[in-house]
């Protein structure tokens, strides 16, 4: 059970990633880094779409996996791609490398407080 401290404390997380990607465009008024942002609120997507799709039932328990692990495929694409478009970006001059660190790093905050934020407030289903 989640109580208001893991919410605080998950909220100031969020915040620091928040303003890690928004620092590294307007540091350089160079707005390319905030696809990130996209690409982490969109990443959780397909695994809870795909997990709804599949609905696993008691008695027969690989009646979804095929449908899971394309939901899983899909939020690991976009996590990487998260992660590798910014490297893009600065290997190409788009955008300078510290931003792309910087918009790395608040991506992956922004990602794990995300799935933190589903992990400590999850509905268990009782029988």
């Amino acid at each position: 059970m989640a109580g208001l401290k893991t919410i605080i404390a998950l909220s100031f997380v969020l915040a620091i990633g928040f303003l890690l990607v928004i620092l590294s465009s307007a540091l350089w008024k160079n707005y390319l880094p905030l696809l990130v942002v996209a690409t982490y609120v969109v990443a959780p997507l397909p695994n809870w779409i795909c997990g709804r799709a599949a609905n696993p039932d008691d008695l027969f328990e690989s009646s979804g996996s095929g449908v899971i692990d394309f939901g899983r495929f899909l939020t690991g694409f976009l996590v990487v791609m998260g992660i590798a478009l910014p490297v893009i970006f600065a290997h190409c001059a788009f955008i300078v490398p510290t931003a792309a660190v910087m918009s790395i790093i608040g991506g992956l905050l922004i990602y794990g407080t995300i799935i933190s934020f589903t992990m400590f407030f999850q509905e268990q289903e009782e029988f």
